[in-house]
Parts: C-alpha cells; structure tokens; sequence
C-alpha cells in the first residue's frame, strides 16, 4: 500500500510535463479538484498542484519540441549520486545527471534499459508529497515494460524491490507486484506488466503508468471526457481490486484512474 511513509525505492514524487500549463491545471483542477501553486520566482515556472492544502503532484511546462507531455515519477534515495552509478552499471540511461533544487532536494532523470524514464527524489526541506492514496492523489503505478523478468532484476538492483505475484482472474496469468525492501506485501505500491499483454499500449514504448485514487470510476471517466481529455481504455472491474480506466489529458498525458473497492 502506497503511503507517505517514505523509505528507499518508495514513490515520493510525481510531476507532469506540459505544454500548456493553464489547460492542464485547469484540466486536472476540473478532474481532481486540484489547485496550482507555483514554487516562486526560481523555480523556473515549475509548481505544485494541491488538495485540500496537501501536495498531490507537480507540475512544469515543457515545449513540445523538446518532449511530450507526460507524467513522471520519482523514487526516494539517499544518494541520488550513488544511485545514478547504479543505474549505469545495470544498462540503463542517465538523462539528467544529479543536481540539486535549491535547499529541496537533489534529483536525477534516468531511463531503463529498455528505455521505460523515471527518476529519483534525495530528500532535502521537501521530504515528498503530501497526500498519496486518498481520492485525487497517486495510489498506485504500474510499469509497462517488454521483459518483466529483466525489469524485475533491474529495478531490484538500484532500490532493492522485492516481488510477489497473484493471480489474474482468468486463472491462467499473474500479476507482477512490488515493494521496498522488507516492507513486505503490505508495501506494494506497482506493478509490473508485459506491454504485449495489453491491446490499449501496442504500439506505445515502456513507461510507467500512474493511477490516481477516485470515488466514482464511471464518474471520473465522463468528466475527463468533458474537459477535453480522453478515454484510452473504458472502465473495468477487477474483482478484489476494483474499477479503473485509463485516460489521457488534452495535451496526450497519459494516466489512469482508480475506484478502489473500499471507495466503492
């Protein structure tokens, strides 16, 4: 379970990258209910998106000619400099070498060996977010990858993942999770997936794939559509687990929603 109790390899930050940052803050504060506050004069535009006075997310614009819009996420290290040399030694990419943000933190951009990007968050006077797991916030990731079994050993070499694995409800599949070293299953925060196993991502390369937490899946899932965002898989029930969709915002962001069954 996916909790501000932030430890090694645990998610304590996500941000999106977009063109336009008035028509997704306007598109997110629609969908979630989110209010943008920008983190002041350095920080080059970049912001923070907030429920109810809690940290759910960030945001920054990024011109189209340099990246597609898109959310990131950020995994917790205690050296972002030791973790870069990690991820080198196990074939994967350094896109941004560790720097610091001010007295907040010190970050690095990284992409795995199959090119999957995600990147680290060392702790400074911003320990994380806020709010994880409540309606409108993060609650769970899931990574979209040709070779789970090569990712599994990747991931689990630069933060220490450990993995379980449960059944599909087609009784002939299994479901890939992980969670920080000896938090044991109650720490699942992601799964894994095999991108072929999936006909909304043919076509689309390795990514990670965030879930925002809802009441309301079918509600969620309208309202995107109203805002200008869409629909890249219709919602579906996954008993024991609960009701999802998968949508993007107007400017192509991929995410996904969640109705819990506890919310249900």
């Amino acid at each position: 379970m996916l909790t501000t109790r932030y430890v090694t390899g645990s998610p304590n930050w996500i941000d999106v990258g977009t063109p336009d940052m008035e028509g997704a803050t306007a598109f997110y504060q629609g969908l979630f209910g989110w209010q943008f506050q920008t983190a002041g004069p350095d920080a080059g535009g970049y912001g923070m998106m907030q429920k109810d006075g809690g940290t759910v997310a960030g945001a920054m614009t990024v011109p189209p000619d340099q990246s597609s819009a898109a959310w990131s996420v950020y995994f917790q290290t205690g050296d972002a400099d030791a973790t870069a040399k990690v991820v080198q030694l196990g074939g994967g990419k350094v896109e941004l070498a560790p720097v610091d943000v001010m007295d907040m933190g010190r970050t690095a951009v990284f992409a795995d060996p199959e090119g999957a990007r995600f990147a680290v968050w060392q702790p400074g006077t911003n320990k994380g977010l806020d709010v994880v797991g409540d309606p409108g916030s993060l609650c769970w990731a899931e990574l979209y990858t040709p070779d789970e079994v090569a990712a599994t050993g990747f991931y689990g070499s630069v933060f220490g993942w450990e993995t379980n694995t449960m059944p599909m409800p087609d009784g002939e599949s299994t479901y890939r999770l992980v969670n920080p070293t000896g938090q044991g299953p109650d720490g699942m925060f992601a799964g894994l997936v095999p991108i072929g196993s999936d006909p909304t991502e043919t076509g689309s390369a390795p990514y990670w794939l965030l879930y925002f937490a809802v009441e309301d899946c079918d509600a969620a899932v309208a309202r995107a559509r109203s805002l200008g965002g869409s629909v890249r898989a219709e919602p579906v029930h996954v008993e024991g687990v609960g009701r999802f969709a998968k949508l993007a915002d107007p400017y192509g962001a991929p995410f996904a929603v969640m109705q819990g069954e506890d919310l249900g």
